[in-house]
């Protein structure tokens, strides 16, 4: 494994070359050196650290505060993994002038490119920051910033007009100049759809196997969060002697295209 940082470049090219970019959240610089050297690409610093660290029901109540304090300590540990930090909510919606410099905080903390969850509404915004150096992943689909709207955590995008408006979305996004695609929680064919239309990657969670990239929160894949499993949830401290190679069996698994599996998509 080669120690050079991978870059934003370096993910677009896995995709033109037909592999899959292995991405997993982490929130501490002792995970971010675990995870990194055992072959992830990504690391999400996400917000997803309210349900598993701070034991919120949603994400919703996690502050800039908290992801730039996260995002910092995942950056020590991590040397070599490209690293996304969620805005999380309330800290880019008002306008691109917020999103600017809320986004500044995360990037000046250690992050390589932020992520925002939203469809088109938000293309101005994703312009607005990659015009001044800062990347962004969008992210579509089940986007639990949103989870009272959407009416609980549910699959999006099942009916034709769902399915419409988010290729839709996808398209004006990368655009936009968006460079990284979240697809949460959406069924596998409109996924595939997707990622054949767009030509920057598309990171799937719930999504089928045919996304250029997966991801999964730590603590799913470690088996420890106490929570309600979603589908798309596999369990790889089973048959593993360490979480070393619980994480190197999941990278192995997005990287052949063995994760996820029909049962863990939609």
């Amino acid at each position: 494994m080669s120690d050079k940082r991978i870059t934003l470049t370096d993910l677009h090219q896995l995709k033109r070359d037909g592999g899959k970019i292995a991405m997993l959240t982490g929130y501490d610089a002792s995970f971010a050196t675990l995870l990194e050297n055992a072959g992830v690409d990504s690391i999400l610093v996400g917000d997803s650290l309210g349900n598993v660290l701070q034991g919120h029901d949603t994400t919703l109540p996690v502050t800039l505060a908290d992801m730039v304090y996260h995002v910092a300590c995942v950056a020590r540990g991590a040397k070599r993994a490209f690293l996304i930090g969620d805005l999380p909510f309330g800290s880019y919606q008002e306008n691109a002038g917020q999103a600017f410099r809320s986004a500044v905080q995360l990037m000046a903390a250690g992050a390589h490119m932020v992520k925002i969850e939203g469809g088109a509404a938000f293309a101005p915004t994703t312009e607005f920051l990659v015009t001044r150096g800062i990347p962004v992943c969008a992210h579509l689909g089940l986007t639990p910033q949103s989870v009272h709207q959407l009416g609980g955590f549910r699959v999006q995008g099942k009916t034709v007009d769902g399915a419409r408006l988010l290729l839709e979305d996808a398209r004006a996004l990368e655009r936009a100049g968006a460079g990284l695609i979240v697809l949460e929680a959406i069924p596998a064919k409109l996924a595939a759809d997707v990622t054949a239309t767009l030509s920057i990657p598309t990171i799937g969670i719930g999504a089928g196997r045919d996304c250029a990239g997966q991801v999964l929160v730590l603590h799913d894949l470690l088996g420890v969060f106490p929570g309600k499993k979603a589908k798309f949830v596999r369990n790889f401290m089973d048959g593993a002697t360490s979480i070393q190679q619980a994480v190197e069996n999941y990278v192995r698994a997005v990287k052949d295209g063995s994760l996820p599996g029909p049962e863990h998509s939609f």
